[in-house]
C-alpha cells in the first residue's frame, strides 16, 4: 500500500512539471545601406554611330548596387543581334559585370533597318564609387550564327573577305539532314584544316565593334 501511495505521488508531481514554451525565432531582416542612392540622369550625347550601327541611350539610373540604362541599336539584318561587350567606367574604377534583357524588337524590313532595345544593368557597384562623371561603354554587338545562318547570311560576306585578302579558301554549302551547312571546299596545301576554320569561323564576320560611349552624372 505504501509503495502505491509513493508511486501516485511521483506520478502527480510529474504531471505538474512546468512546460517550457518555445518562442518563434525571428528571422534577420535585410539591411539596406542608406549610402546607396537612387538617381536618374540623361547622357551628354544620347546617340553615337560607329561602323554603320546607331546606338541610343536616352537615360540611365542608379538603384542601390546597380546602374541600368535603356540601350537601343539598329540591326543590320534579321540575325539575333545582342550586346557583346560593355563596361561602366568611373574615376578610379570600372565594372564589367553586367546583364541585359530584351525590352523591344523591331525586325528589319526591306529598305529599313530594324531596332532592338535592351535594358543593360551593371552589378555590384561599390557604395563609394564616384558616379558624377560615369561612362557607359558598349564595346560591340554581335549575332552568333544560328543553325543555317552561315549559308543564308554569312557565307557570301566571308567569301568576299577571303577573296579581297588573297586567301585561297573556297566555301560552299552542302545538305546535312535537311539543313544547309557551310563547308570548306578547298584551301592551300600549306594551310591546315584547323587554321582554315579559325579564319572562316572568326567572330569578326558576325561582330560589329564600336565603341559607343555615353557620359552621365549619377551622383556620388
Amino acid at each position: 500500500m505504501r509503495k502505491t501511495i509513493i508511486f501516485l505521488a511521483l506520478f502527480l508531481a510529474a504531471c505538474n512539471l512546468p512546460t517550457s514554451s518555445q518562442s518563434p525565432q525571428t528571422l534577420p531582416t535585410a539591411f539596406i545601406d542608406p549610402s546607396y542612392p537612387t538617381m536618374e540622369a540623361v547622357p551628354v550625347a544620347p546617340v553615337q554611330v560607329s561602323n554603320g550601327v546607331e546606338v541610343r541611350v536616352d537615360h540611365a539610373w542608379r538603384d542601390g548596387k546597380e546602374v541600368s540604362a535603356d540601350v537601343c541599336y539598329t540591326l543590320l539584318d534579321s540575325s539575333d543581334w545582342s550586346i557583346w561587350g560593355a563596361s561602366l567606367q568611373y574615376p578610379g574604377g570600372s565594372v564589367v559585370d553586367y546583364g541585359s534583357a530584351l525590352t523591344s524588337l523591331q525586325e528589319p524590313v526591306e529598305g529599313q533597318a530594324g531596332v532592338r532595345c535592351d535594358t543593360l544593368t551593371f552589378l555590384n557597384i561599390p557604395p563609394d564609387a564616384d558616379l558624377t562623371n560615369v561612362t557607359i561603354v558598349i564595346d560591340a554587338i554581335a549575332a552568333v550564327p544560328r543553325e543555317g545562318d552561315y549559308c543564308s547570311i554569312y557565307m557570301p560576306k566571308i567569301q568576299q573577305a577571303l577573296n579581297e585578302r588573297g586567301i585561297a579558301i573556297q566555301l560552299g554549302c552542302v545538305d546535312s539532314a535537311g539543313v544547309q551547312v557551310m563547308q570548306i571546299l578547298s584551301k592551300p596545301d600549306t594551310m591546315s584544316q584547323e587554321e582554315a576554320e579559325q579564319i572562316v569561323y572568326s567572330d569578326e564576320f558576325y561582330t560589329v565593334r564600336g565603341p559607343w560611349s555615353f557620359v552621365f552624372n549619377l551622383g556620388q
